[in-house]
């Protein structure tokens, strides 16, 4: 694989970020001191990625990337922000891709600027039931009782990392460690719009209908993503997602 960098400043690189995975969890943004690994993506992108784990400090460095990236010239076609990475896509006949790489490099160990916190965006829930058919398999998982798993589903504050897989499904961090369950060995087929799941680590929304493997706990009414709308998801990364229980279904 092609990197940016020459070959002893790779292998320098690489030993560095196997001792900073090796480390403990970044908890602050003056604690993110690894270089990025930076490689291309065809001729027209870069990827630079950061050693795990995800981070709320990574993120917020990726998101500060982001926006210094986009004032970078016209050059920039585009720049997507996602866990634990970024990619940056640029017009080949225009610009200088090592240029960019020393520019990703540099942003990316500049001083960190402080940033305002997100929006607080509360998620009504029904729980259980048919909204939530998996909560019972959950909370067995987790060795606790059904109202339990609401309550520490709905206790935590979550924050957007980043937008993906689609139009404004947010992957959340924050969840409580004892409701972390594996995906769904059978996907469904068609996972209602609205559920909320739980898969590995994360929890999540639905914004339509798709196929999915998460575990569904429940089911909320709000619109996730509308094209009429201004802007047309309801979240942004680095908001803040607080669920409330709506009700509880048999």
């Amino acid at each position: 694989m092609y990197y940016c960098r020459r070959a002893s400043v790779q292998n320098v690189q690489r030993r560095f970020l196997l001792l900073c995975s090796q480390a403990a969890p970044i908890n602050t943004l003056n604690d993110i001191h690894c270089q990025p690994t930076i490689v291309p993506l065809g001729d027209s992108a870069l990827l630079c990625e950061f050693a795990p784990p995800a981070t709320l400090a990574t993120q917020r460095r990726v998101w500060e990337v982001a926006r210094l990236a986009r004032s970078w010239g016209p050059e920039i076609i585009e720049v997507v922000p996602g866990m634990n990475n970024l990619t940056l896509v640029f017009d080949p006949l225009s610009a200088d891709r090592d240029a960019l790489c020393n520019q990703l490099e540099a942003a990316w160990l500049a001083p960190g600027v402080e940033q305002e916190q997100g929006r607080l965006v509360e998620i009504p829930v029904h729980y259980g039931g048919e909204a939530g058919p998996d909560l019972e398999a959950l909370a067995r998982h987790a060795g606790l009782p059904a109202h339990e798993v609401i309550e520490r589903h709905t206790a935590a504050q979550y924050v957007v990392f980043f937008l993906g897989f689609q139009p404004g499904f947010a992957y959340l961090g924050g969840l409580d460690p004892a409701l972390e369950m594996p995906r769904r060995a059978e996907p469904r087929l068609a996972v209602p719009a609205g559920s909320v799941g739980i898969g590995g680590e994360q929890t999540g929304i639905y914004p339509a209908v798709s196929p999915g493997g998460w575990q569904l706990i429940g089911r909320t009414d709000l619109a996730l993503f509308d094209s009429t709308r201004n802007p047309p998801t309801l979240f942004a990364p680095g908001d803040r997602v607080k669920f409330t229980v709506a009700g509880v279904l048999a």
